[in-house]
């Protein structure tokens, strides 16, 4: 038995497909999403993880994304998030429709991505005022 999975940037060739059996694996909800960061993480702060991805599944909602972030990019924020010992009170003031998240280079990988997440962010500051 051979395991290959996708990511589904490619197409992968029919008669490759032909031969295959697919299964998908929808993404992990708060809850699945919560045990895989706990199984990383086994002394991460409460607070820290459910402001975190509050953002991080609001980001995921926002239409247009060429590239919505996946597990390992908040696995890699969270990182990066203590390691600068980013408290859990600056990501509870963030709001993904009004600001850019701290360290957005972990979970936004696409030039077009952050772009559009400034003009929305911009938008809705400006609606706001």
């Amino acid at each position: 038995i051979v395991i290959i999975t996708s990511n589904n940037e490619k197409e992968l060739p029919d008669a490759f497909l032909r031969r295959c059996f697919f299964h998908y694996i929808s993404f992990p909800n708060k809850e699945t999403m919560q045990d895989i960061i706990e199984v990383h993480f086994d002394d991460l702060k409460g607070s820290l993880v459910k402001q975190a991805m509050e953002i991080f599944f609001e980001v995921r909602q926002v239409p247009g994304l060429k590239k919505k972030p996946s597990t390992s990019e908040l696995i890699d924020w969270l990182k990066l998030l203590l390691a600068e010992d980013v408290a859990p009170e600056v990501l509870r003031e963030q709001q993904a429709s009004k600001a850019i998240p701290p360290l957005y280079g972990a979970l936004i990988k696409n030039e077009q991505d952050v772009q559009m997440l400034e003009r929305l962010a911009f938008l809705a500051r400006r609606e706001g005022l």
